[in-house]
């Protein structure tokens, strides 16, 4: 039975994998539409042939492993189950009758194994980024990032799993609400340390030094009556060449952020564009609203899980080797099933975003009143991130969180044609 579910699911992965690399790299057309051809959305009018060459090859091969990683992990997640070594995992942590560290013991074993079987993964998307001209990062600053981002997931999956299956424990039946429940203040107390505590672990986040640039943001936030006192640089040219610029946090500790790579190669009324743009986001209360739709999606996954995960261990704990819902070698199935609604829930989160992203947009044309500026800077954002313009309908549901480029700069020459 455990040699039948293996091979079966060996079989459709495969499939799966050949299916989406014809659609990727043979039916994706990602063409420009008739009648923008020529117009300042067309990356021909700003890109040299080996950058439209580059571009296409990088967003493909980008494109192939997002839908192939994710179905990767679940057949890691079922290995892992099947094959016995979840519960093997939780036999070695039982050496401490300490619940807390049995669990952590647990965690840290099931945490290295997924960091060592996606460490040749991440590497090759590492060397990926870098042989395109997107990183510039070296492998030691590189390496030094993943061994944080090892320990500052391990020591938040402590916290939750831990309390997470105390829950269980507890209420067989309604742990899933008080999970729920628990989930909104750890959630908002995340974002509101994530500025001042988790970002600075990776790079140096500092006021503005433009002082001529930060009186320009200012002013243009007084205009949109916005209490600009958080707008950060931060040193991210020693790790890519793109650009970029966010808004990040809650209350008095959210902030502005801006790359320096965005600040050495936009000129001043191309990133005051942008600070429209993160203006627009702030006006709107668009983090607010995130954090509301992130906890209804919570209700709705939890709900689902509490569903699922008792319904599967009945019908196939045998073949999973899932004795019991509390019992932490449960996990993998429970990350199994997370893992899966996460990913289907893509299209629905991307849509939202791609819709608050095009109001952001939208605010900052009547904002700024300088189109002109606000379509080179996305032409220069899109040179130097090698974006894909126009990607397929699939990669735009599952991948994209802003509207494509193609879009946005079409948007904004439709409203200098409208005036």
């Amino acid at each position: 039975m455990l040699k039948k579910w293996g091979i079966r699911a060996l079989l459709f992965f495969a499939v799966y994998v050949l299916a989406m690399y014809v659609y990727i790299f043979h039916f994706n057309n990602g063409g420009i539409p008739d009648s923008l051809v020529g117009s300042s959305s067309d990356p021909k009018t700003f890109m040299t042939e080996q950058e439209l060459l580059l571009s296409e090859e990088y967003s493909k091969i980008r494109n192939f492993l997002f839908f192939i990683l994710t179905p990767f992990e679940w057949l890691l997640y079922l290995f892992i189950l099947i094959s016995g070594l979840s519960y093997l995992f939780e036999k070695w942590s039982s050496i401490t009758k300490w619940k807390t560290l049995h669990q952590t013991i647990y965690l840290f074993l099931l945490s290295l194994l997924t960091f060592v079987v996606f460490f040749p993964i991440d590497y090759y998307r590492y060397t990926l980024s870098k042989g395109y001209g997107i990183s510039t990062q070296s492998f030691p600053s590189w390496m030094r990032d993943n061994v944080i981002d090892f320990w500052v997931n391990f020591i938040m999956t402590v916290v939750v799993i831990s309390v997470l299956y105390w829950l269980i424990k507890k209420s067989a039946k309604r742990w899933w609400l008080y999970a729920w429940l628990l989930t909104i203040p750890f959630s908002i107390f995340l974002m509101y340390i994530q500025p001042v505590i988790i970002d600075p672990l990776y790079n140096d986040f500092y006021p503005l030094k433009d002082k001529v640039l930060e009186e320009k943001i200012l002013s243009l936030a007084q205009q949109a009556h916005i209490p600009a006192d958080h707008v950060f640089e931060v040193n991210m040219a020693d790790k890519t060449n793109a650009l970029n610029a966010y808004v990040t946090g809650v209350g008095d500790n959210s902030r502005i952020v801006l790359w320096d790579t965005t600040l050495n190669r936009l000129t001043d009324e191309e990133i005051l564009f942008i600070m429209g743009h993160e203006m627009g986001h702030y006006v709107e209360k668009h983090i607010y609203v995130g954090i509301i739709g992130y906890i209804i999606m919570m209700f709705v996954g939890l709900w689902l899980i509490a569903k699922i995960m008792p319904w599967m261990i009945k019908k196939y704990g045998k073949v999973l080797r899932v004795k019991s819902l509390d019992g932490i070698h449960s996990l993998p199935l429970l990350l199994l099933i997370s893992s899966i609604l996460l990913f289907f829930s893509n299209p629905i989160y991307n849509a939202v975003s791609r819709y608050q992203e095009a109001r952001a947009d939208q605010f900052a044309i009547e904002l700024v009143q300088d189109p002109e500026s606000a379509i080179s800077g996305f032409q220069k954002l899109s040179k130097a991130g090698l974006s894909e313009v126009n990607p397929p309908s699939i990669v735009k549901w599952f991948r994209y969180t802003h509207p494509p480029m193609l879009e946005r700069i079409n948007t904004i020459e439709e409203s200098m044609k409208s005036e």
